[in-house]
Parts: structure tokens; C-alpha cells; sequence
């Protein structure tokens, strides 16, 4: 079903859902997204990635980082995202098989809605109180798209670890 390798998704699953887990935290508490983690992210790629992919499989993968961080500057730029998504999404893209995009796509949709709604109803519940000083409780329309982000890529390896 997923064009991603089940081994591959596999071994890259329990480093990238860590990262997000932490990914997420930062930017539900602090509205950013902290360069160590996105770096961490490609890292994670860049050393796994030749273990558990065909090299010329890889090398085209690294590519779509590349790709990905043009397209994140322009639209950072443009003010259409904050510059710690745009370095997620670039740290991501490598994870991601071509083929797997528009599945990924309609997974992110889900995802954003999901925490979108979660993030505004915690905001407006006694669970606020859990975590009192959260800047994107307070960020008016901003939101912390790095929750929905990482959950994405976890997912999306999820899934295709497991076919």
C-alpha cells in the first residue's frame, strides 16, 4: 500500500516519534520549534537512511529535503508559515516516498483538524490549568502547527511500518 519500505518505516519510527513528541511540547509551550530538533530530525534520517534504503533511493530523498526547505523559505517568507514548521517540513521530507505525498497530505489535513480542535478545546477546559504559562494559549489565531506536523510524520511511519 505505502511506496515507504515497512523495515524502513520501521526504524525510523521510534527516533522521529520521539523528536516529535518533543517537537510538540516546544511548540505547544513556547510557540517554537527548536533548531536542535529539527537538525536531530535530519540527522536521524542521514544516518539511518543509507542502513535501510537503496543508496540511490536515498540520495533522491535527501533531495526532497533540499527541495522542502526552498519551498519553507519561500512561504516563511511570504508569511504564510513560521519558520520552524519550514524547517519540520524540510527535516520531514526525506521520510516521506513521493508516491506517498497526496496520502500524506489528506493525513495532515486530518491531523491539523484534530489538533486544532483538541488545542481549542484544552484551551477553554479545566486542562489549561495543567500547564497555565503555555504561550499558545495566548497567541490569539497563531497556532502550534509543529503538534500537527510531527503527529503526521509519526503516523505516516506508523502506517507504513505496519502495511
Amino acid at each position: 500500500m505505502f511506496a515507504l519500505d515497512p523495515l524502513a518505516a520501521l526504524v525510523f519510527l521510534p527516533g522521529a516519534a520521539l523528536i516529535g513528541l518533543y517537537i510538540s511540547w516546544t511548540d505547544l509551550s513556547g510557540m517554537r520549534i527548536p533548531n536542535g530538533s529539527v537538525l536531530a530530525l535530519a540527522g536521524l534520517f542521514v544516518v539511518l537512511g543509507p542502513l535501510v534504503l537503496p543508496l540511490d533511493i536515498y540520495g533522491y530523498r535527501l533531495l526532497h529535503l533540499v527541495v522542502m526547505l526552498l519551498f519553507g523559505m519561500a512561504a516563511t517568507a511570504a508569511g504564510a508559515m513560521g519558520a520552524g514548521d519550514s524547517k519540520f517540513i524540510a527535516a520531514a521530507a526525506p521520510y516521506v516516498a513521493l508516491p506517498d505525498s497526496l496520502f500524506l497530505m489528506i493525513l495532515f489535513s486530518g491531523c491539523l483538524l484534530a489538533a486544532v480542535a483538541t488545542h481549542r478545546l484544552a484551551k477553554h477546559s479545566f486542562l489549561r490549568r495543567l500547564a497555565p504559562d503555555w504561550q499558545s494559549w495566548s497567541r490569539g489565531r497563531e497556532f502550534p502547527m509543529g503538534t500537527a506536523l510531527s503527529t503526521t510524520l509519526t503516523l505516516y511511519l506508523l502506517l507504513a511500518a505496519i502495511g
